[in-house]
C-alpha cells in the first residue's frame, strides 16, 4: 500500500509566515521616511564657486582671443634685447620730418598713458595691445607707454626690449621715440597713432573750406 502522503510537496505555511516577518520589520524601519515626489535629477552646484568658474573661463578666454587677435610675436627669447639708455626710435614712410622731431621733443600733449611696471611680459603684450585699440577708439594720437630700463640690473630690460619690438607690429602705430627726461626718459616711449577715419575726414572738410 503506497503511502500518497510522502509525494505531496512540502508546506508552505513557515516560508509566508517568514515573508510577513520580513516585510513588517521593513515597514516599520521605514516608518517616518517620507518620498520625494520632486523628479529632480540635476546636481545643485555652489552658486559662488559656479559663478567663479565661469569668470575664470571667461576671462581665459578673452585674453586668448586677444592674443590671437593681436598677432604680436616675440617674446624675451625671441626678440633683440636693448640697453638700459638705448634711444627707441621708429617712423613710418610718410611722416613728415617736422612731425616726427615734435614727438621726440616730446611737444604733443599726451592723451593717454600706460604703464607696465610689474607687468609680466605676456600679461604687458595684452596690455599694450588693447592700449593702442582704446587709444584709436577714443581718437588718441599722442600716448605715453611707461616700460622701464632696468638700470643696474644684470639682465636687459625686457619689458622695454618688447616694446621696441611689438610696436611697429602694430599697424595704427605711426612713429614712436624715447621719451624726454621730464616724461621718463629712456625708460618710457612717445607714440603717435593714426588718424581715425572720420578725424582725416574733418580735416580734409576744414582744408578744403580753407582752399575755397
Amino acid at each position: 500500500m503506497s503511502n500518497n502522503r510522502s509525494n505531496q510537496p512540502p508546506s508552505n505555511n513557515r516560508e509566508s509566515s517568514d515573508s510577513g516577518t520580513d516585510f513588517e520589520a521593513f515597514q516599520e524601519a521605514m516608518s517616518g521616511v517620507k518620498r520625494n515626489t520632486k523628479p529632480n535629477n540635476k546636481v545643485q552646484l555652489n552658486k559662488s564657486l559656479n559663478t567663479t568658474n565661469v569668470e575664470a573661463r571667461r576671462k581665459a578666454a578673452v585674453a586668448e582671443e586677444i592674443q590671437e587677435r593681436s598677432g604680436l610675436t616675440g617674446g624675451e627669447e625671441h626678440i633683440e634685447l636693448v640697453g638700459p639708455m638705448d634711444i627707441l626710435d621708429f617712423k613710418r614712410p610718410g611722416i613728415q620730418n617736422g612731425v616726427y622731431r615734435n614727438l621726440r621733443l616730446g611737444k604733443y600733449n599726451i592723451e593717454a598713458r600706460l604703464d607696465l611696471h610689474r607687468y609680466q611680459v605676456e600679461s604687458a603684450r595684452r596690455a599694450v595691445y588693447q592700449f593702442i585699440q582704446d587709444c584709436i577708439q577714443h581718437e588718441v594720437r599722442c600716448a605715453l607707454i611707461t616700460h622701464g630700463k632696468g638700470e643696474g640690473r644684470a639682465q636687459p630690460p625686457i619689458l622695454k626690449s618688447c616694446v621696441a619690438h611689438w610696436l611697429p607690429q602694430l599697424p595704427e602705430v605711426q612713429a614712436f621715440h624715447s621719451a624726454q627726461k621730464h616724461h621718463g626718459g629712456t625708460g618710457a616711449t612717445y607714440v603717435m597713432l593714426k588718424k581715425s577715419e572720420r578725424k582725416r575726414q574733418e580735416d580734409l572738410e576744414r582744408h578744403q573750406k580753407r582752399r575755397g
